[in-house]
C-alpha cells in the first residue's frame, strides 16, 4: 500500500488506498470476538451484527469502560469530533486495548450538502468510506419508509373518514377517529436538505386525491422512528414504542397513535433488519459499530443504545460519540441515553481546536472559497484566551454530571506551542485533563497521549448524577437546562408552548417522559450568531412536541427547523463516478 499522506492526499483518496488492505469481514469479526452466526455479511466489505445473539451469549460478561466524545460549540472551521473518536479508537488500539468505536450513520442531507462525509478524516477514518457515506446498509431508508407509512395511514384515513359515513366505516371495519387536520403532529420524511418541502399543501385535486390540508417534510433522521431506533433495547421494545407514536390529535384533543391507525406492526416490519448495528473498521483495522442517526440539534443525536450495549460486552473500552457540542449532544447523552441504557460514562472527551476557539474569541468570519483570515494561521494568544470561555462552559457542563473531562486539542500544523500550552493550562485550571492529539496526521500513533489520558481517567471513581429527576415538572426542567447548561438568564414561552406544557404535566402518561431540547448547535444560546459564552439572554420556547414512543418530549427553541436547507455550494457538485471502475470520487 502506498504511504498515506493527509498533507498530499484527499480523504477519499486515503480511504480508497486503505481499502485495498482492509481486513476481511471474517477476520474483523474474529478480532471483535463474534461467535458463529453473529456476523451478518452485507456484501464483501459491510456487515451487520446480530445484537440479540451477542447480548444473549455475553449477558454475564464484564462491561467495558465507556467513553463519550463531545466538543466545544461548532464553527465553520470544524472541530473534528468524529475524526477524534476514530483516532482515539486507533490510539487505544496502539496501547494494546480491546476497543470498539460506536458512531452515528451520516444523513444524506449533510453528505450531499455542506458538511460532506462523516467518516472521519486524514489517517483517522473508517472504511469503506463510500458505502459508509452513501446508504450504508439501508437503515435510514427503512426509517424513511416506516415514517412515511405512518403518514400514508394517517392521510388515507382522513380521506376515507371525510368521504364515508359511520355506517360505511363500520362495514369496512373502521371506527371514526375524528382527526383534527389542524393538529397533525408529523410530516413526510426525506433524507435530504430540502427546504422547499418544509411547507406544502397536500391532497389537492378531487375526492379520490386525498384530504387537502397543510403539511410538509422533515429530514428523515429527525423522525421519531429514528429516535426509537436509537433508544430501543430489543425488537420487543421497538415494537412497543412504535405503537405509541402520536401522529395527530382528534377534535376533542385526544391523541391519535400509530396503533389507532393499525399501522404500528407494518412500520415495525420495515425496521427488523435495521435494528442490527452495522460493522465497519478504521483504516488501522479496529472495529466500528455504526447505528442510528445524527443531528443533536433537532434529534437525540446519539449512536444507538443497542450498539453501545453490545460493544461494552465485546471490548474493554467503548468510544461512543454524541452529536455537536456538550450543551446539546452530551446533555442528551447524559440525561436521556444513559438513563435509558443504564450505562454511565467513565470518561468524557471534549474536542477543541485552536482555530475554532479563536473564532469564539471574536475572530473574523470564514467564507467558503475565500482565503483563511490571517488570525487563524498566526499566533494570537489574546484571541485564543477569550475564545476559551466557550471551552470552559463545556468543561463546566461535563463536570456537572460528575465526570472529569479530558480536553483534546485536535492539533493543526498552524498551532504554535504557546497556543497549545495556553489551552492546556486553562483546561487544567478549570478541572479537566488535557492532551494534544495529531491523529489526523499520524493516525493512532498521533493519538497515544490522548489514549493514555483517557485510559487513566477511565479508572477513576466518579459520581455520575442526572441533571433532573423525571418527577420534576417540565417547565422546571427546561429552566434548569437553559440556565445551568446553556447559561441563559431565563426562559420565555409562546402561549402555544405553555398550553402544551400544562397538558403534559396534567397527563400521567406524559409526565415521566424525558426532555430532548431542540436548538441551534452553533451557539450555547438559541441565536447562532452569539459565539463564545453569551450572557444576559433568554431562551425562547415556541413549541413542544411529544415523542411518546421514543420516551421524551421535545421543547423547540428559537427559529430552528426540522428540515435543514441546501446551501449555494453543496458537496454534490463535486461528487462523481469513474465510469470505468464504478468508484465514487469527490466525497470529503
Amino acid at each position: 500500500m502506498p504511504k498515506l499522506d493527509p498533507l498530499k492526499m484527499k480523504d477519499w483518496q486515503i480511504a480508497e488506498a486503505a481499502e485495498e488492505n482492509m481486513k476481511p469481514l471474517y477476520q474483523l469479526a474474529r478480532d471483535l470476538g463474534l461467535a458463529y452466526g453473529e456476523l451478518l455479511p452485507m456484501g464483501e466489505k459491510l456487515a451487520k451484527i446480530d445484537y440479540a445473539k451477542v447480548m444473549d451469549r455475553l449477558r454475564y460478561a464484564p462491561t467495558g469502560r465507556y467513553i463519550d466524545v463531545t466538543a466545544i460549540t461548532p464553527t465553520p472551521l470544524g472541530e473534528g469530533k468524529t475524526t477524534t473518536t476514530i483516532g482515539l479508537v486507533q490510539g487505544l488500539g496502539k496501547l494494546g486495548k480491546r476497543v470498539v468505536g460506536c458512531i452515528r450513520q451520516p444523513s444524506g442531507g449533510p453528505t450531499f450538502n455542506i458538511k460532506g462525509s462523516a467518516a472521519g478524516g486524514g489517517l483517522s477514518q473508517c472504511i469503506p468510506m463510500v458505502p459508509f457515506s452513501i446508504r450504508l446498509t439501508g437503515d435510514i431508508e427503512c426509517v424513511t419508509s416506516a415514517h412515511n407509512l405512518a403518514m400514508v395511514a394517517l392521510t388515507s384515513r382522513m380521506q376515507h373518514e371525510h368521504n364515508y359515513d359511520d355506517a360505511r366505516l363500520t362495514k369496512i371495519g373502521l371506527r371514526r377517529l375524528n382527526i383534527d387536520p389542524d393538529n397533525v403532529q408529523i410530516k413526510w420524511a426525506i433524507d435530504f436538505c430540502a427546504q422547499s418541502l418544509r411547507n406544502m399543501t397536500i391532497g389537492k385535486g378531487g375526492k379520490m386525491d386525498g384530504f387537502e390540508m397543510d403539511s410538509g417534510a422533515q429530514i428523515s433522521v429527525s423522525s421519531e422512528v429514528m429516535a426509537i431506533l436509537a433508544v430501543s433495547t430489543s425488537l420487543a421494545d421497538l415494537r412497543r414504542r412504535m405503537a405509541r407514536i402520536v401522529v395527530a390529535y382528534d377534535k376533542d384533543g385526544r391523541p391519535v397513535t400509530t396503533a389507532d391507525l393499525e399501522v404500528d406492526g407494518a412500520m415495525t416490519a420495515w425496521m427488523v433488519d435495521a435494528l442490527n448495528p452495522n460493522l465497519v473498521q478504521t483504516i488501522e483495522g479496529q472495529p466500528i459499530l455504526v447505528h442510528a442517526g445524527p443531528f443533536a440539534n433537532i434529534a437525540i443525536g446519539q449512536s444507538s443504545i443497542i450498539a453501545d450495549l453490545a460493544a461494552t460486552k465485546l471490548s474493554d473500552f467503548v468510544v461512543t460519540e454524541s452529536g455537536f457540542a456538550a450543551d446539546i449532544g452530551y446533555e442528551k447523552f447524559w440525561n436521556l441515553k444513559c438513563r435509558m441504557s443504564g450505562l454511565k460514562p467513565h470518561a468524557v472527551v471534549i474536542v477543541a481546536t485552536v482555530r475554532a476557539l479563536k473564532m469564539h474569541g471574536g475572530g473574523p468570519a470564514v467564507k467558503p472559497g475565500a482565503p483563511l483570515p490571517i488570525e487563524y494561521k498566526t499566533e494570537n494568544l489574546a484571541l485564543l484566551e477569550k475564545g476559551c470561555e466557550n471551552l470552559i462552559a463545556h468543561i463546566d457542563i461535563v463536570r456537572k454530571s460528575g465526570v472529569r473531562p479530558i480536553v483534546c486539542v485536535n492539533s493543526f500544523y498552524t498551532d504554535t506551542p504557546a497556543e497549545v500550552e495556553l489551552v492546556r493550562r486553562i483546561a487544567e485550571q478549570y478541572g479537566a485533563e488535557a492532551a494534544v492529539s495529531e491523529h489526523w496526521l499520524k493516525g493512532g500513533e498521533g493519538a497515544i497521549e490522548l489514549a493514555e489520558k483517557v485510559a487513566s481517567v477511565a479508572q477513576e471513581e466518579r459520581d455520575f448524577q442526572y441533571l433532573y429527576g423525571l418527577d420534576m415538572p417540565l417547565k422546571e426542567r427546561i429552566h434548569k437546562i437553559a440556565t445551568e447548561i446553556y447559561g441563559a438568564k431565563g426562559v420565555t414561552y409562546t402561549d402555544k408552548a405553555l398550553a402544551k406544557i400544562r397538558a403534559i404535566d396534567a397527563d400521567p402518561a406524559l409526565r415521566g417522559l424525558g426532555t430532548c431540547m431542540v436548538k441551534t448547535h452553533l451557539s450555547l444560546s438559541h441565536d447562532p450568531e452569539l459565539k463564545g459564552r453569551p450572557v444576559g439572554w433568554e431562551l425562547p420556547i415556541r413549541d413542544i412536541l411529544v415523542y411518546e414512543g421514543a420516551g421524551y418530549v421535545v421543547p423547540i427553541a428559537g427559529d430552528i427547523k426540522l428540515m435543514p436547507g441546501t446551501g449555494s455550494d453543496p458537496a454534490y457538485r463535486r461528487i462523481d463516478v469513474d465510469v470505468k471502475t464504478g468508484k465514487v470520487q469527490g466525497l470529503f
